[in-house]
């Protein structure tokens, strides 16, 4: 039976192997397991609470002196890939119903179209299941990411009226 260390250096231990990733971070707990553990995976696991299978690829790193690559990871797909047609779809949509800022200063194109009713006319008019559409949240930063900003321009402003054209108005008769 292999004696655990000390609170204190299992504290200490923890704490430099999370400011570490990857590779390096795997040498680390191999290292740990080790010089603490008997090179023993499933020990260093049950003391220092670290993912048994990431210390089992360090050791094997350290012995074969190649680091091995971490997987890519895969995360949910993106809609461009899910539904291809998506963007053209919305840009037939929304452009209609857009115009560019009036300085033309950017290149954005400001819509009155909100999120919700872009998702509500592919569902009705391009034959879209709602299931299948992304949410307004992801929605709103796609209509971001394809430059259209979900506000009204704000074309004219009103002249404020300074204190002396409120004078001249009043002492007319």
């Amino acid at each position: 039976m292999i004696q655990p260390p000390d609170h204190k250096t299992i504290e200490t231990i923890r704490r430099a192997a999370s400011k570490m990733t990857g590779a390096v971070r795997r040498a680390f707990q191999a290292e740990t397991a080790r010089d603490y553990c008997a090179n023993s995976a499933r020990n260093t696991e049950k003391f220092f609470g670290w993912s048994r299978q990431a210390v089992q690829k360090g050791i094997d790193e350290l012995k074969s002196k190649i680091p091995i690559a971490d997987q890519r990871r895969s995360g949910r797909p993106n809609y461009s890939r899910k539904l291809p047609n998506l963007q053209s779809d919305i840009r037939s949509l929304v452009d209609p119903n857009s115009q560019t800022h009036p300085t033309f200063k950017t290149k954005f194109r400001y819509t009155r179209m909100t999120a919700k009713a872009v998702i509500e006319s592919l569902v009705h008019e391009k034959g879209y299941k709602k299931s299948e559409l992304p949410a307004l949240s992801t929605m709103r930063e796609l209509l971001g990411k394809m430059n259209y900003r979900l506000r009204r321009v704000q074309k004219t402003k009103p002249q404020k009226r300074n204190g002396r054209d409120l004078r001249q108005r009043e002492s007319r008769p």
